[in-house]
């Protein structure tokens, strides 16, 4: 069970105050509603799934509306906020851009302008508020108005939440605080949290309330939850048929809910204040370890009442510690939507995990903790690499933080959140993030001697089986459920697991993610695991045959054969149950980073391998419904999801880098936009904004290795803090991509002085570009130039196994 404590509140009233902003407020291009919406307009559903609200980054605390968005099969309520959803709650706790069941929405203050029938405190239903108007929304800082005539302004900082009310002049007002308050699913009852009890107490002759919630289920995590706060109190005892839900009754200072009852809170209600004023503000602190250290983020963070000076707060924050990591010219008028974009994608990159150093309740520890990794499948493509350049004191404490949760829960999280390890998509994919930081050279105080025991347990320790009802042939919890096959047989089989074509291409991986740390701290191990990493070839039919095109990474039985009536193109609902998870047969037969040399020459040599990749490309291809991961996309690649997010770029391994520039940017400038649609489907935890922010950078990161793809920047000059202190400078001369033009592609490149001719370079190439910064110089032009000369990416696992007709 997880447990959180939270003190609260205090009201106050005060005047606007006057803040000082910093020289460049990069701030101020971010457009906080980028990805609020999907394909139907007015709707969440298909959209980015994302939190809209206060936040500072990785902050423990994410402010912002809780909503109810009817019809509910159109509904995604995992980031609160939905574009016409009925507000239910305000709460402290949310997460952005994540599928599955929704997390947290607790706890939760609703202002009330009446709390007389028909309102029912223990009923959403009966209180919950449209909105007037436009929502408004910047970097930490939030305002709506409800149809009551109640404006409600909202900010945070780590651990603590600061609310301003502003009410009708004249009237009654009340604030709700509802500790069984939470963000439900609308569809899918087994998926969603629910309340188990708590405790609110007030505080004698004052505005505080203290107490605490337990919350199980939804999303990734069943633990319990809890709280501390202070509003007469109100309870219900639930009867055991539930079928209605009753008025509550009240007791004087303290109520408290077990297991068997329900609804617990507080209703404070005030006339207009002495200064005639209608304004009531709430300071909430929230701690996942005791009632004192919660009011002590109250009173530390929040010292001011003002919701101006804490947005402005935030906002220094957002500046000093994530904007101004990536530097560009800001006066460009042209640039305008490109800057919307870049510091946007930086801003959603950077919502989640939730740093929680020092609020683990569930292991005595010095070392940092992180919850909200949701989830490593979505995380280890791209995102993490770009954290590891430009945000080492995070990323550092992220994977300290992983090690940790191996010593303490057994193993590595594939997810994580609500202080519980949870689901596991495919591979062990943990293993990916210590890798890719490990061949990167970031040691500082990492134990890898204790990371290597981590990664070497997910390659050889099966994991029990939760006998979770989503899938009955595997274990969602940890490690890889499908070891019973791997090990012995060297593939993933299709009549004993689950996922099978998807498992072994991650597995495959994910043992050379181990040979590469093992490298250095067991190099006994190295050969062991890099022979495994091959067994994606086991899977590789070579009579398999689609639109054309021979040879496929397939279903496979134990006893050797082949599932050979398979869809191809179409993974069915591309499931937990299915044999392919959101993707195709068609575009994990390119999900092999490890080894792309050995791909190309099983799909019949570099011709043969360039015409598929260019058919991937073409519309009216895809042969599956991709739902919300690709609503509206027609190829076979969908740069909405992760497995496809590196197939763009894998002409480099043609020595054609100019193809893909072409259709990496294409797909950036077809789906990446500056409005509420503006990404292609769910964020995925910033993972998508994270794909196209490496497209503006001009480069490309392979996982698990340290190599970097060259591609062509979208500005002039980009000025990158990596490393903590050097700078890493990226120009491009002739860029030139406005009127019509496609002055993009590349002419020649040189680093750091010296005139380069590969379309890649590694993480220490040049005295150490990306650790000791220096210069990255694009020559660009509208040729389409086969420019570089030199010897192709690397396949440091390449290997050959005889899979006939090859």
């Amino acid at each position: 069970m997880w447990i959180s404590s939270i003190c609260i509140f205090g009201l106050a009233v005060t005047g606007v105050a006057q803040y000082a902003t910093e020289d460049v407020d990069y701030s101020q291009f971010v457009n906080p509603f980028i990805g609020s919406e999907g394909g139907i307009p007015g709707y969440a559903y298909g959209g980015g799934d994302i939190f809209v609200g206060g936040a500072v980054p990785f902050g423990m605390v994410k402010i912002g509306l809780d909503t109810f968005e009817l019809p509910v099969n159109q509904s995604a309520l995992n980031g609160g906020w939905t574009p016409n959803g009925k507000v239910t709650g305000i709460s402290l706790m949310h997460v952005s851009g994540t599928g599955g069941g929704p997390k947290y929405g607790y706890p939760a203050q609703m202002p009330l302008t009446s709390i007389e029938a028909p309102v029912n405190l223990l009923d959403n239903v009966t209180y919950w508020q449209d909105r007037v108007g436009e929502d408004v929304a910047s970097v930490g800082y939030f305002r709506t108005h409800l149809e009551s005539g109640i404006t409600v302004e909202l900010s945070a900082s780590r651990h603590a939440g600061l609310y301003q009310y502003t009410y009708p002049s004249s009237g009654e007002k009340h604030v709700l605080v509802d500790f069984s308050h939470y963000l439900p699913h609308p569809t899918r009852s087994w998926d969603s949290q629910f309340y188990t009890g708590g405790e609110i107490e007030l505080q004698p002759n004052s505005s505080v309330y203290t107490g605490y919630t337990s919350i199980a289920g939804g999303g990734i995590s069943v633990r319990l939850s809890r709280w501390k706060n202070t509003f007469p109190v109100s309870r219900h005892f639930r009867t055991f048929d539930n079928e209605t839900v009753p008025e509550p009754t009240y007791t004087k200072n303290k109520a408290r809910a077990g297991p068997l009852n329900d609804r617990v809170g507080a209703i404070f209600s005030w006339n207009a204040t002495s200064n005639g004023t209608s304004t009531v503000k709430s300071r909430v602190g929230i701690s996942f370890m005791s009632v004192d250290q919660a009011c002590a983020y109250k009173d530390d963070e929040l010292s001011s009442w003002s919701i101006e000076k804490t947005a402005q707060a935030a906002r220094d924050e957002w500046n000093r510690d994530v904007f101004s990591k990536i530097r560009v010219d800001t006066s460009d008028a042209a640039n305008k939507t490109r800057l919307a974009l870049l510091y946007s994608s930086l801003y959603f990159t950077h919502l989640i995990p939730s740093e929680r150093t020092h609020e683990n309740p569930l292991w005595e520890s010095d070392e940092p903790y992180y919850d909200d990794i949701y989830t490593a499948w979505d995380l280890f493509r791209n995102q993490v690499s770009l954290w590891h350049l430009i945000q080492p004191k995070y990323y550092e404490a992220m994977i300290r933080s992983l090690i940790d949760m191996f010593k303490h829960e057994g193993f590595l999280p594939d997810a994580r959140s609500g202080n519980y390890n949870g689901l596991v998509q495919g591979g062990s994919n943990a293993d990916n993030i210590l890798a890719d930081a490990y061949v990167k050279g970031l040691r500082g105080k990492i134990n890898w001697t204790e990371g290597y025991m981590a990664v070497k347990k997910d390659a050889e320790v099966l994991p029990y089986f939760d006998q979770n009802p989503v899938d009955p042939q595997g274990s969602l919890k940890d490690g890889r459920s499908a070891l019973d096959d791997w090990i012995p047989l060297g593939y993933v089989s299709a009549d004993r697991n689950s996922r099978a074509v998807s498992k072994t291409v991650e597995y495959s991986l994910n043992d050379f993610a181990v040979s590469q740390i093992a490298a250095g701290e067991e190099p006994g191990d190295r050969e062991l695991y890099l022979r495994r990493s091959a067994g994606w070839q086991l899977s590789w039919d070579p009579e398999a045959e689609s639109r054309g095109f021979k040879g496929f990474v397939m279903p496979r039985y134990a006893n050797g054969t082949f599932h050979k009536t398979y869809n191809i193109t179409n993974c069915g609902d591309c499931n937990w149950s299915d044999e392919s998870y959101e993707g195709t047969a068609f575009e994990y037969s390119f999900v092999i980073p490890h080894d792309v040399e050995r791909m190309i020459e099983l799909m019949g040599g570099d011709s043969h391998f360039e015409s598929r990749l260019d058919y991937v490309f073409q519309p009216n291809t895809s042969g599956v419904d991709l739902g919300v991961n690709g609503l509206g996309i027609t190829t076979i690649n969908n740069v909405a999801n992760e497995p496809d997010f590196q197939t763009p770029y894998l002409y480099n391994y043609l020595n054609k880098q100019y193809k893909s520039v072409h259709r990496s940017r294409q797909l950036a400038n077809d789906f990446y936009f500056n409005t509420s649609t503006g990404i292609p489907g769910n964020s995925d935890a910033g993972a998508l904004n994270c794909w196209l922010i490496w497209q503006m950078l001009g480069l490309y990161p392979i996982v698990t290795t340290p190599v970097y793809l060259l591609e062509s920047p979208w500005f002039e000059d980009i000025n990158i803090t990596v490393n903590h202190n050097r700078t890493l400078r990226i120009r491009a001369e002739g860029l030139d991509d406005g009127d019509g033009k496609q002055g993009f592609y590349v002419q020649g490149v040189s680093i750091n002085g010296q005139q380069w001719d590969k379309n890649w370079f590694e993480h220490e190439d040049v005295g150490g570009i990306m650790t000791n910064g220096g210069e990255i110089l694009f020559n660009l032009g509208l040729e389409q130039k086969l420019w570089e000369t030199g010897e192709v990416p690397p396949s440091p696992a390449h290997a050959v196994i005889d899979v006939g007709g090859d």
